[in-house]
């Protein structure tokens, strides 16, 4: 492959929605709730931060898997560059440190506009982009994944977005930032089901090593319906914008990949449910911002 194809699938593209939709949302319900006012440069300092966090972490994790030796030649996912021997760990490692770099500066303006609360969102983001797979006790390797998945890429993502505009948190946001984040794990949770024979194998104890095919399935399909579930009732307790209801107009993206977690297990199946969740919260993002950006 060409060095510049190379970094771009080093870079998991099917991870980065769960980068961008959190920050499309928040920015939304802050647009919304302010009643169309905008910070656009820090729109735009947040949601290239977030995407640097989210590649960092993605280049973190390849190094780190291959040094741990579980990213095998036998894994059902894509190419891991480091792995496969088609990038020297130590450029990969620089490359993760490069991007957390720029999303450092993104966090230096952010910071200017919102105050010194932001630098311990972002140090507690990186450090723990690391160590889901570094350092001496990698808590990707002992099920927590999800949980921290869940945390950064759904609660402080959406509700730290919404801060930067306008410097404040509320309960619309909080429960947007449930069905986001329950989106951003299911993610995960397609990522560590496909790979549950090689991390068993490699001593990777994710949630789905210690749970097991069948409850793995239903803890997906429970994290897709209880996104699609929680919208309405949240507008409904919060008299929030009916319009955000545009966000269930995702839902026939749900059925690939959950007729594909439910069906055959094999590597491509399982690796288009993994491209196929990841276009779900993209799709869920795009139509909840819409209909966000119509209600203010």
């Amino acid at each position: 492959m060409s060095g510049l194809r190379l970094w771009f699938t080093a870079s998991r593209p099917r991870t980065l929605p769960a980068a961008i939709a959190p920050v499309l949302v928040g920015t939304a319900a802050a647009v919304q709730t302010s009643g169309g006012d905008m910070r656009w440069l820090t729109f735009v300092a947040a949601l290239v931060g977030s995407i640097f966090i989210q590649i960092g972490t993605n280049l973190s994790n390849d190094y780190s898997d291959a040094r741990r030796g579980a990213d095998t030649m036998d894994r059902l996912g894509p190419l891991r560059v480091t792995s496969a021997g088609l990038v020297a760990p130590r450029r990969v490692l620089t490359a993760a440190w490069l991007a957390f770099g720029v999303s450092i500066i993104c966090g230096a303006y952010l910071i200017y506009e919102a105050g010194w609360v932001i630098l311990a969102v972002g140090f507690a983001s990186i450090l723990a982009g690391v160590l889901y797979t570094g350092g001496p006790k990698p808590y990707g390797y002992a099920g927590l994944g999800e949980v921290f998945v869940f945390l950064f890429f759904g609660l402080v993502a959406v509700n730290g977005a919404f801060y930067v505009q306008l410097e404040e948190l509320g309960w619309l946001p909080f429960g947007l930032s449930i069905s986001v984040g329950l989106l951003a794990t299911a993610i995960l949770v397609v990522n560590n089901f496909r790979d549950m024979e090689t991390d068993r194998r490699a001593g990777k104890n994710t949630l789905a090593v210690k749970m097991g095919r069948k409850a793995t399935r239903r803890l997906y399909l429970a994290m897709i319906a209880g996104t699609f579930l929680l919208v309405p009732v949240l507008l409904a307790l919060l008299d929030g914008p009916w319009l955000a209801l545009l966000s269930l107009l995702a839902i026939p993206f749900a059925v690939g990949p959950t007729r594909a977690v439910t069906g055959k297990v094999d590597g491509p199946a399982l690796n288009g449910a993994l491209a196929g969740t990841g276009l779900l919260l993209a799709a869920f993002g795009i139509f909840c911002t819409l209909g966000l950006l119509l209600a203010s």
